[in-house]
């Protein structure tokens, strides 16, 4: 069974996947991604594991500390990208992802590198610990706040090394900010 999502056609030539943070709903992106590209085709699943009673996308054994094969497993499937009808609309496919939804569009780059055309994501973390498979020019800008509790300190640099060895075009900023969105990220995101 796949899990709720929206489809929303779109007119422009470009699919954004959305995936939303910890305890949001499928819905929660999509004034961002309207501002961000207003024709975009988008496709917003819900994230299907609970911790607390509040979706996400995949479990964590503890804050900050992401259970890898729990993120692995959820796949594509788990996101609804291949349930019937939904083809018509991936390409090009970019994930916008925020927080947990972050980390989600990083597992589907490191385990399935084929599938994402690139990649927004505010306020990821590196889960892996290990080189990033080929992302070829990419773009995979990523935005992180200076007081971000949720994020490990660091997290920039080593993102930012790890996606230039898989030759992806990452471009990170660290924003005086914490771990909620800022007008600063709608700027940055955009361009």
């Amino acid at each position: 069974m796949n899990p709720p999502h929206l489809v929303l056609p779109g007119l422009e030539d470009l699919t954004l996947l959305l995936l939303h943070g910890r305890g949001e709903e499928e819905g929660s992106l999509l004034p961002l991604a309207r501002t961000l590209h207003p024709m975009a085709h988008l496709l917003s699943p819900q994230g299907q594991s609970l911790e607390e009673g509040v979706p996400r996308f995949f479990r964590q054994h503890r804050e900050g500390v992401l259970d890898l094969e729990d993120l692995k497993a959820k796949g594509l499937a788990t996101l609804g990208v291949e349930a019937p009808g939904h083809h018509a609309f991936l390409r090009p496919l970019v994930a916008l992802g925020y927080s947990n939804g972050a980390n989600m569009a990083l597992g589907l780059l490191f385990h399935h590198p084929h599938l994402l055309d690139g990649a927004i994501l505010l306020r990821p973390m590196e889960p892996f610990g290990k080189p990033y498979p080929p992302l070829e020019g990419r773009p995979v800008p990523f935005l992180l706040g200076a007081q971000d509790l949720l994020v490990p300190p660091g997290t920039a640099e080593v993102l930012g090394e790890r996606l230039e060895w898989a030759r992806a075009r990452a471009e990170g900023h660290l924003l005086p900010a914490g771990h909620a969105l800022t007008p600063e990220d709608l700027a940055l995101a955009r361009g």
